[in-house]
């Protein structure tokens, strides 16, 4: 043989086993982006609030239901994300076995055609190299014994070479069936996901139809108690302003605190108040010709309630709640009375303290009951009322003076404060209350707190938010002033305001878009949209790594706004549009 040949042989070899040992190339798709889903991904966690922190008795009923329906709702929507993920996994098996299959076949099919080639090489002479061959064309003994040495090697190389090109496409057809059976597997987990979704969906519009009629009855309850608020509210600052007259006709003006404290020293014309424990301090009282007596307050005491009937009205917030748009109960009496601590804690313990017998018109009381601590503060009116920024009731509104059993204490601006006393704490393990009702915290880092007033989420009457001044956008009082002031700081950098596309998220709306997407929407009734609390931007500010979103990144902490942890990139639900109060 040749020495040509044989080199054209092995170079033939050589080619066959790189082909062979060349791998089929990786392909990498990119997971499409979710839709908007307003909550991070978990299990749905129930409103644990009890009845009496609902603003009506109606409003506690519809949110029993709507907690069946979250459930309900929630354990469908873990069932699609189960088909969901079921899919998903079946899908990328099929598309690998799919991918293993055609570089199978396309290596077959070239170590076929070397084989070919090889075959075609050495038979040539029309039958396969042998002994005799060798021996009838050898030069001598030496070259009869190397190329007896090199038919024995081709002839192994080339059964190898077969055996390996028959083993390849076994693999292949086993990749091929694999693919096949994946691809089975996905159209089953396709139909699964399917029909999760359609009955998820069917649920959602029937919920809808079932809540339409409760959520009207409702309503019509809390527009019946609102109406009969505003009337209230409306008598009471009326009842007031008739006393002031009456202290103006009678020509008295109102001397300053400082005139009253010491019952054996008041203005002329003016008596003690006869009390509990002897003369009231920091109050008096006029007779008038006709033997009237009349009620004189402190000057300060006036001006304070003036200014608290003046806020009749205005929506609650539970922190930061100074007005004048919105108030909190301990924000409402810092306001109006100025000189006084800030948190209710702290007003209980510093401000002099009076018997409850003894309270007038302009002081204090704080509401527990005391297993609950001081959770609450409002101005006396008199012996019946009292006017606070409630919680239950989402503003600031005159109600009934609590009970002997929920009151912890009385105290008296007038007269100053004195040294702290220890103030009432709650029992450990407990719902937390302020203003009212009960406070839920966050429900993950970064994200706003949860209820926060007497309603359910979703159902928050529009006369407890404040409008952001965008179309009909609405937040919660505190989040829609800080909204704005973030988005005048962004136009100071953009050169216009923040773009938005949603805000309060009505429980209505929410429905709709689970009935649409029931795998990525949040259930209805757990957004924070349907607690006032959230956007969704747009302009730039929904793309990762975008000026707009690096500026908010940056900046909107500092008007307490954030990008939940769960929608950053890499959590599960990248959302870098959806943005949280936290305060």
């Amino acid at each position: 043989m040749s020495r040509l040949m044989v080199v054209r042989v092995l170079a033939a070899m050589a080619a066959v086993v790189l082909l062979l040992g060349r791998p089929a190339a990786a392909q990498q798709t990119e997971p499409p982006r979710p839709p908007e889903a307003g909550a991070g991904p978990g299990a749905v966690v129930p409103d644990p609030r009890p009845g009496e922190a609902f603003a009506d008795p109606a409003v506690a009923a519809l949110q029993r239901t709507a907690t069946d329906v979250q459930k309900e709702l929630a354990d469908l929507s873990g069932l699609v994300r189960a088909a969901e993920a079921d899919l998903r996994a079946a899908t990328r098996d099929a598309e690998a076995a799919t991918a293993e299959r055609v570089a199978a076949d396309e290596v077959v099919a070239g170590r076929q055609g070397e084989v070919d080639r090889f075959t075609a090489a050495l038979l040539a002479v029309q039958s396969r190299p042998g002994g005799l061959q060798v021996l009838l064309t050898a030069g001598g003994p030496a070259d009869f014994l190397q190329g007896s040495a090199m038919v024995e090697r081709m002839r192994a190389d080339t059964d190898g070479t077969f055996t390996a090109a028959v083993r390849r496409q076994d693999d292949a057809r086993a990749a091929e069936r694999t693919a096949t059976d994946a691809q089975d597997a996905a159209a089953r987990r396709k139909a699964e996901l399917d029909r999760r979704t359609d009955d998820a969906s069917n649920r959602a519009a029937a919920v809808s139809s079932e809540m339409r009629g409760r959520i009207a009855d409702t309503d019509a309850a809390v527009i019946a108690a609102q109406k009969a608020q505003r009337e209230r509210n409306e008598r009471t600052a009326a009842n007031w302003r008739a006393y002031t007259d009456r202290l103006a006709a009678a020509g008295i003006r109102p001397p300053p605190g400082s005139a009253l404290r010491d019952p054996a020293r008041l203005p002329p014309s003016l008596r003690a108040l006869p009390g509990q424990d002897g003369p009231q301090p920091g109050v008096a009282e006029a007779v008038l010709p006709g033997g009237e007596r009349l009620l004189v307050l402190p000057a300060e005491t006036v001006a304070a309630v003036d200014a608290a009937v003046g806020a009749l009205g205005r929506p609650y917030v539970p922190d930061k709640g100074e007005g004048p748009l919105a108030y909190s109960c301990d924000g409402l009496v810092k306001a109006v009375f100025k000189d006084v601590p800030g948190g209710i804690g702290e007003q209980y313990a510093r401000i002099a303290p009076v018997p409850a017998a003894d309270a007038q018109p302009g002081d204090l009381v704080f509401v527990g009951p005391a297993r609950l601590g001081v959770q609450s503060v409002g101005v006396v009116l008199d012996g019946r009322t009292m006017l606070a920024a409630d919680a239950r009731l989402a503003g600031v509104v005159v109600t009934d003076l609590p009970g002997a059993d929920s009151v912890v204490g009385f105290a008296r601006p007038a007269l100053g404060q004195r040294a702290a006393r220890p103030a009432p704490a709650a029992e450990p393990g407990g719902l937390t209350w302020r203003c009212g009702s009960v406070r839920l915290p966050p429900r993950g880092p970064g994200e706003a707190a949860g209820a926060w007033g007497g309603y359910p989420n979703g159902l928050i009457p529009q006369a407890a938010l404040c409008r952001i001044g965008v179309g009909t956008h609405a937040l919660r009082c505190d989040a829609a002033a800080a909204y704005q002031a973030m988005s005048q700081a962004f136009a100071g950098a953009f050169g216009g305001p923040l773009c938005i596309t949603d805000s309060y998220r009505t429980f209505a709306a929410q429905v709709r878009l689970y009935g649409a997407k029931p795998a990525l929407a949040a259930v209805p009734g757990t957004s924070n949209h349907g607690w006032g609390m959230a956007v969704d931007l747009c302009g730039g500010a929904q793309s990762f790594g975008s000026p707009q979103y690096r500026w908010l990144a940056a900046n909107a902490g500092a008007f307490g706004w954030s990008n939940p942890a769960w929608a950053q990139p890499g959590r599960g639900r990248e959302e870098p549009w959806h943005w949280e109060y936290t305060g």
